[in-house]
């Protein structure tokens, strides 16, 4: 007997294949901010979703391994396992969890897409997808999405347990009361304990002894800034010193029931989570570093690299791309580029203008991304 001739499939049946979920595997670190945002395209998605956390060895947590597909850098047995059968999709974000996710797309020969979010520190053509916050200076490419503001938004549950347990505990504070969230030192940006100073009296300034100021450190912020800080504020004011054990932390607690916020401007995470609540946001800009060397990188990038967040191209922007093809140089960072989107928005001013509240929603590009991903795999 001959098999049963296989019969064409309906329009709608070929539909539905292209929109089945596909297997998503989350590649990410131990940045909360950056994982973050990889997590909020997974929600969107929708799809099976399984996160591979990876551990680095010893000498890669903060020193930067050269970039190429591996896991040379990767602790195996501290971290999940990568191992077939491998994912249809692979979403990630820096430097090192992006090597492991490109040596996932190595295995696979090809077959898994891979996108990043943010700045790929090589092989920017090999990427399925980049999804390009507004701070990183990154070339027009069919591969790369530029985005409004990054990804960041808050968890409403953790809004609302913040308030649970923060309404008592701040409702003795004098009003308003002025949030105040501290990052700490990224390159190129200086945040020593002088700087902290300086960041103290432009906060008493601007708020001219009104109210009552909340301070948060983060991982990020340097004992001798805490100290400084700690120093400097005037009576009644509070400051929690950020502990990797704490159980107390404000944050979420402060983000419900603050009255308007002051963030330093090295921490993108924690300024777009504030704009999209829509309470009114100063922005306090570190200085950038002296010397020779940052002033040179800064104007390399002005003449090989695009304007940071619109692919603009400088007068030697094929030239650069050779240079970064051939590892010799990266597009660069400017946080500036965030700031900017923030108050020509309307969304934040620069600290000692007058606090306003926004009345527009802080644009949030997540469900074209969505699409975007999906088109991958229909066509679309």
């Amino acid at each position: 007997m001959h098999p049963p001739a296989l019969m064409p499939l309906s329009d709608a049946e070929v539909s539905v294949q292209r929109s089945a979920p596909r297997r998503v595997w989350l590649v990410i670190g131990d940045k909360l901010g950056d994982n973050a945002q990889v997590e909020i395209v997974a929600d969107a998605l929708g799809w099976p979703t399984e996160r591979k956390v990876m551990r680095f060895l010893s000498q890669y947590q903060t020193g930067k391994p050269p970039f190429r597909p591996s896991l040379y850098h990767i602790d195996r047995n501290a971290s999940d396992p990568l191992a077939p059968p491998w994912p249809d999709l692979v979403l990630t974000v820096g430097r090192r969890p992006s090597m492991a996710a490109m040596w996932v797309r190595q295995q696979a020969a090809g077959k898994t897409k891979v996108v990043i979010v943010g700045r790929p520190r090589r092989m920017l053509r090999e990427f399925d997808l980049v999804l390009a916050t507004p701070q990183y200076r990154l070339p027009e490419r069919p591969n790369v999405m530029r985005l409004a503001l990054p990804l960041m938004r808050v968890d409403p549950a953790k809004v609302e347990a913040g308030a649970a347990a923060w309404r008592e505990r701040l409702a003795p504070l004098a009003r308003p009361l002025t949030a105040v969230l501290v990052g700490g030192p990224t390159k190129p940006f200086v945040f020593d304990a002088a700087v902290a100073r300086n960041f103290v009296a432009a906060l008493r300034r601007s708020t001219a002894g009104e109210g009552s100021l909340f301070v948060t450190t983060s991982r990020r912020t340097p004992p001798p800034v805490v100290d400084a800080i700690a120093a400097e504020l005037p009576p009644g004011s509070e400051l929690f010193r950020w502990r990797p054990d704490a159980t107390d932390n404000p944050y979420h607690g402060l983000l419900a029931l603050a009255d308007r916020f002051v963030v330093t401007g090295d921490s993108v995470s924690m300024l777009v989570e504030v704009a999209r609540l829509g309470k009114p946001l100063a922005i306090f800009p570190l200085p950038v570093a002296g010397g020779l060397w940052p002033g040179l990188k800064k104007r390399l990038a002005d003449v090989f690299q695009p304007a940071p967040g619109d692919g603009h191209a400088g007068p030697l922007t094929r030239l650069g791309d050779l240079l970064y093809d051939a590892g010799l140089v990266g597009y660069s960072r400017e946080f500036e580029a965030v700031h900017g989107r923030l108050v020509d928005g309307g969304f934040a001013v620069m600290l000692g203008e007058s606090f306003r509240r926004s009345s527009d929603q802080a644009p949030d590009d997540v469900a074209e991304v969505a699409r975007r991903i999906r088109g991958m795999f229909t066509g679309g």
